[in-house]
């Protein structure tokens, strides 16, 4: 597999795309932060079987705080939604 710098299918650019992303209500940006998560996850155990032990391991820390920020946007979404 070959890993892009660029989104074939985004034409605004990494700093865009986190503006894009951020301006997402923040229930759909959970979702987006979880879905990465998993993402990541599956590459680091991909890695793992391929006994790359190091990139494995920082993958599924980069999961794991993926998912936890996933978690703190769910708790700013409990606070903001009677408003939206």
């Amino acid at each position: 597999m070959v890993h892009k710098t660029e989104m074939d299918h985004y034409d605004g650019g990494i700093p865009q795309l986190a503006n894009d992303l951020g301006d997402l209500r923040y229930d759909a940006l959970a979702d987006f932060l979880r879905q990465l998560s998993a993402k990541i996850e599956t590459d680091g155990d991909k890695d793992q079987a391929r006994n790359r032990v190091q990139l494995a391991k920082q993958l599924h820390q980069c999961a794991s705080d993926l998912s936890a920020a996933a978690s703190s946007i769910d708790r700013a979404w409990k606070i903001s939604e009677p408003y939206m």
